[in-house]
């Protein structure tokens, strides 16, 4: 799977651990930056050329997108047709059937785009999100075709 990876300085020693996980588990990885640590850099910098990406192709293609806290991140990535953005700062799990946030994000809103927050979670952590985010597949189920059709929609 081809994946778009961008983030700015605060996720950028998660980011090239990720890049050689999902290298190594054999996915082809488009890194968008930040290349270099600078502190006054800008999320929307590397997180619009994440989301322009899945914008263009929401079913071929995912993207992975870090920083502090993933939320700026994953605002950003929704401004784009066809993106749904999930955050991830630690697994929570359903109350009634043990299913984690990540998966679900997955099964019911196709999300094709995970923001980490990585001030929340250790490295160890968002490996074990990636690697269960994306061998979650979307549920195809009525309900949640009919849901994510009114979303797309909405940019119309």
């Amino acid at each position: 799977m081809k994946i778009y990876i961008g983030t700015d300085h605060a996720g950028l020693a998660q980011k090239e651990k990720i890049i050689n996980f999902l290298q190594e588990s054999g996915h082809e990885v488009v890194d968008q930056g930040a290349h270099e640590y600078d502190e006054n850099d800008d999320y929307p910098d590397f997180v619009i050329p994440v989301a322009r990406e899945v914008s263009r192709n929401p079913q071929g293609v995912r993207g992975i997108i870090l920083g502090g806290s993933g939320q700026g991140e994953a605002i950003t990535a929704n401004r784009f047709a066809h993106v749904r953005a999930t955050v991830f700062y630690g697994h929570a799990y359903s109350l009634t059937n043990n299913v984690s946030n990540l998966e679900l994000s997955r099964q019911h809103n196709d999300s094709n785009i995970l923001a980490i927050g990585s001030r929340f979670v250790t490295d160890d952590q968002a490996l074990e999100a990636v690697q269960q985010w994306l061998d979650t597949s979307f549920s195809n189920g009525e309900r949640h075709k009919r849901r994510i059709n009114k979303i797309e929609r909405a940019h119309d």
